[in-house]
């Protein structure tokens, strides 16, 4: 879809202009009053491609749970410092 097809293309939401980007190899046409979303279906595929890419690429990032016994204490909350919160997904990293 090039920018000229786009020029007319009215959001559904809130009848405003929808402009297109391209965001980490998926095309995203947006609404600039509402910000609202508008993926073609094979936008959406290459989305969801790359979000499993993405996970592939990130490995496992939890160790396995622990044998819980009766002696075991429960751990203290631990919060990350502000600012270091990571992408939960590709998704969270491309819209967040």
């Amino acid at each position: 879809m090039s920018t000229e097809d786009t020029a007319s293309i009215v959001c559904p939401a809130c009848q405003g202009n929808m402009a297109v980007h391209d965001r980490l190899r998926v095309q995203v046409t947006q609404c600039q009053d509402c910000r609202g979303i508008f993926l073609q279906r094979s936008s959406l595929a290459d989305l969801i491609e790359t979000e499993n890419d993405w996970h592939v690429s990130r490995g496992p990032r939890t160790q396995p749970l622990p044998r819980i016994t009766p002696d075991m204490v429960a751990p203290a909350d631990v919060v990350p410092p502000a600012g270091q919160l990571s992408a939960r997904s590709f998704v969270d990293a491309l819209f967040g």
